[in-house]
């Protein structure tokens, strides 16, 4: 057992901002994260791969602190009274005891089910670039980069160049909403400069509004992608399919802990305070805003949960610009009804147990869903069907029990042996 002022579960751009407020107040702390090192699936890869100079300061302001990260972690149960988590390492179990909390869990990529979604070479837009990163070779291979938000052309310009043939960019926000949101970018040059940066690195590569795959073909693999738009269809062949609808908060850890939540995500107050004493929460498992908000959201919980409340409460002015850009990227890419008549009766929604959209038509919620169909009963623990059921039905997981992720049997007997040990001693 292992014991720390502050536990901050998550090292992406939250995460890091927090710890690094929270050791600036002097508090110990430990970092949890199931990545091999710190950045989260935004700023993969460490310092010396990032372009982003606000990247780098960040990777290197968190290298600089001394802290104890726990790396390629998962945390598999947590309770609430007092904080402890049971961490699952490559070394075994391990339980931390913390007097405050931080769940910066971050989000994960929303993919819509529809027909061919399961062949391979179809994959996330952030799994392609995580893989690409890690030696996946993509240089000469065609690829179509499909779904919604800006993280498309981030993850396009990054495949481009890095050698491969981005044949297309299908975006399925329409062009008066994505017009919308550039008049608005004009208050904020940072991000607009931004935006022109990547434009310009994508020249000639066609950028399609209102546009969507409709199916994937393919004998096996991966062949071509029919898209559609305006009531047109046309094929595209490609070696890899990179789609991603956003993100989805990954509220689970908080749910399990207790804290109130508010729709998919994690209620917080003005000092990113949950429901639940001593539990903060911040980033995108509070709301999907990106990396500005993030790292604002961050420091305020680092600085609340070690008791800096004036420092944690100057920060607001810039958390209220960092939402105010949040709120009008998810109004612009906000997802259209037409991508629900996406599946056919045969599609799979749970790709972990095989459940058809035919068979979630014919039940009225999650929890029923499970119990009939094994729906989200898989190894990603509805964590793919999840986000998907919740689009396409409006269903949302009613209860989250441990362990969250799937555990060694070592881990929870070892859990087991010390419930039993500390219920033998009172």
């Amino acid at each position: 057992m292992t014991g720390t002022d502050v536990g901050i579960l998550g090292a992406g751009p939250a995460g890091m901002a927090a710890a690094i407020r929270a050791h600036e107040a002097g508090a110990r702390i430990i970092v949890m994260d199931d990545n091999p090192g710190a950045g989260g699936q935004i700023w993969r890869g460490g310092e010396r791969t990032q372009t982003s100079s606000q990247a780098r300061q960040w990777l290197r302001r968190f290298q600089g602190i001394e802290q104890f990260t726990l790396a390629n972690c998962r945390v598999v149960s947590a309770e609430a009274n007092p904080l402890k988590l049971l961490v699952e390492t490559g070394a075994g179990a391990e339980e931390i005891v913390a007097r405050s909390l931080i769940l910066a869990t971050g989000a994960r990529e929303i993919f819509l089910p529809f027909p061919g979604w399961t062949l391979p070479g179809v994959m996330g837009v952030g799994g392609l670039q995580a893989m690409a990163k890690s030696g996946l070779p993509i240089e000469g291979k065609t690829i179509v980069v499909a779904g919604s938000g800006p993280l498309l052309l981030a993850v396009a310009a990054y495949l481009k160049g890095h050698g491969a043939e981005v044949k297309l960019i299908a975006e399925q926000a329409p062009r008066s909403a994505l017009t919308r949101f550039g008049v608005k970018l004009l208050r904020t040059p940072g991000k607009l400069a931004q935006a022109a940066s990547l434009q310009l690195s994508l020249l000639g590569i066609p950028y399609l509004q209102s546009c969507w795959i409709e199916r994937a073909e393919g004998d096996g693999h991966l062949e071509a992608v029919v898209m559609r738009r305006d009531g047109k269809t046309w094929t595209v062949a490609c070696d890899y399919a990179a789609v991603a609808y956003g993100l989805y908060p990954n509220a689970e850890m908080a749910a399990l802990l207790g804290c109130r939540m508010s729709g998919a995500v994690v209620a917080v107050d003005e000092l990113q305070r949950t429901s639940i004493e001593n539990i903060y929460c911040a980033g995108e498992c509070t709301g999907i805003g990106g990396v500005d908000l993030s790292i604002v959201e961050g420091e305020i919980a680092g600085y609340a949960a070690t008791g800096n409340l004036h420092r944690a409460r100057k920060l607001s002015g810039r958390r209220k610009r960092a939402q105010a850009f949040a709120d009008a990227l998810n109004t612009a890419f906000a997802l259209r009804a037409e991508l629900k008549q996406l599946p056919r009766a045969d599609t799979f929604v749970c790709r972990c147990e095989d459940v058809t959209f035919a068979r979630l038509q014919s039940v009225r919620s999650f929890r029923v869903a499970k119990l009939h169909t094994r729906c989200g009963m898989g190894p990603c623990q509805g964590r793919v069907c999840g986000p998907a059921a919740d689009f396409l039905f409006g269903w949302r997981t009613e209860s989250v029990r441990p362990p969250v992720f799937p555990a060694r049997l070592g881990t929870l007997i070892t859990k087991q042996s010390e419930e039993e040990e500390i219920t033998a001693s009172q």
